[in-house]
């Protein structure tokens, strides 16, 4: 028998792998994009919407891909596909600031998009599912944390990089520190556990037992998918909307260097609220906890819209942080509870596809929303709509008894 409690149980240096790749992937791929834009337009005169459109299409076939991502693990293992992923992140930023045409710099963020599948959403709460089944919840929420720290220490240090190196010297050093760091602790660490009892054998995603899979046609079939698809893709919409058009919203209310400060308070709140999540994800219903963090963000997107009050705009816009990383963390923990544990990968890659292809027209709708109406009244008051729409449905019980039957014996 092995101890999910003990600090010496060797998932958490799983854990710790994990941590590593999302604070990779989310650092590199997400929030370094704003680097990405401005160095490349500077240094081959490209408009910024060929730069922006291979950064969403990127983003797209990602979504497209993960979908397959049972498939894919079948054929090659944890492992193998995390050490894919990375290959495919450090190859495109070397790629990347070398691009001479527009065909290659799409090459490059394509690349990029695959090294989401190997690194992303899916692939972390698989490997962190095969180890954990007690402390679950704390284990993929402090995997996670690294999602939200990329953009705390990846982006300041790549622009401190870039500002002594140059662009190109910058993104092969990162490139390199990416492979010295991430190939050994993938090596080491990602897989399934060893020598384990049945109860944690049978959560080995990476060896999944044949006859044993469902279609995606029988889980778009069952009402749990739904009320967990919808709702957190309605969800990631006005979420993602707002970060993106914060500054835009705040800056006539507060000026610019309060609405700066708000986004540095709201990030600040981000990782407070994934470490808070952490200690208690299972403790508590996650759908609940889903419910609760839908409506806090609905609270504080009404407060910014009614108030000028610097005070209370800054103390909202941290409300609102605190349940950034909820819809990450938690849509796994819910799959895992109610799905079967050798359809955890086909169920999350589909509803990953399905929630980031969805919430990627975020800040494009409250932009259209915005252009139309004059001012971003209509697109909060549409935000605030669709996360308590979200709130209402992820409420909604839908769960197989078996699973959950399952699931609260193996927690025993």
């Amino acid at each position: 028998m092995y101890d999910e409690t003990s600090p010496r149980y060797a998932g958490w240096r799983v854990v710790l792998a994990c941590f590593l790749l999302a604070l990779s992937i989310f650092g590199f791929a997400l929030y370094a994009q704003g680097i990405y834009l401005i160095e490349l337009e500077r240094l081959n005169g490209w408009p910024p919407p060929l730069i922006s459109g291979a950064s969403t299409l990127s983003l797209l076939i990602g979504n497209v891909v993960v979908i397959f991502t049972d498939e894919i693990v079948g054929q090659l293992g944890l492992k193998r596909l995390a050490l894919a992923g990375i290959a495919c992140l450090a190859t495109s930023m070397v790629l990347l600031p070398f691009a001479a045409a527009p065909w290659t710099l799409y090459a490059a963020f394509a690349l990029m998009s695959l090294g989401w599948v190997g690194m992303g959403t899916v692939i972390i709460p698989a490997v962190i599912g095969a180890w954990f089944v007690r402390r679950r919840g704390l284990a993929i929420s402090l995997a996670f944390l690294g999602a939200s720290s990329g953009g705390i220490i990846v982006t300041p240090l790549l622009m401190v990089l870039v500002s002594h190196l140059g662009f190109q010297t910058a993104m092969v050093a990162a490139s390199a520190v990416l492979l010295i760091v991430l190939l050994p602790a993938t090596f080491a660490w990602i897989g399934p556990p060893p020598n384990v009892s049945a109860t944690a054998a049978s959560a080995d995603q990476s060896s999944p037992a044949p006859g044993t899979g469902i279609s995606r046609g029988e889980i778009v079939r069952r009402p749990a998918f739904w009320t967990i698809a919808i709702p957190f893709a309605l969800g990631i919409i006005a979420q993602v909307g707002f970060i993106v058009h914060q500054i835009a919203i705040l800056e006539p209310k507060i000026g610019a260097l309060k609405a700066g400060l708000a986004v540095s308070v709201m990030t600040l709140m981000a990782i407070v609220g994934r470490v808070s999540l952490s200690v208690v994800a299972d403790l508590l219903d996650p759908r609940l906890v889903a419910a609760i963090s839908l409506v806090s963000q609905s609270v504080a997107v009404f407060t910014i819209h009614l108030s000028d009050n610097v005070h209370l705009v800054l103390l909202a816009s941290g409300v609102f942080g605190f349940s950034i990383g909820n819809l990450i963390t938690l849509p796994p923990l819910i799959i895992h509870r109610e799905f079967e544990v050798q359809n955890f990968t086909v169920v999350m890659g589909l509803f990953t596809s399905i929630s980031g292809t969805v919430g990627a027209f975020g800040p494009g709708l409250i932009g259209l929303i915005r252009g139309w109406r004059g001012d971003y009244g209509a697109a909060l008051l549409l935000t605030i709509a669709l996360e308590v729409i979200a709130a209402a449905i992820v409420l909604a019980r839908a769960a197989n008894p078996g699973v959950a039957k399952e699931l609260d014996c193996a927690r025993r």
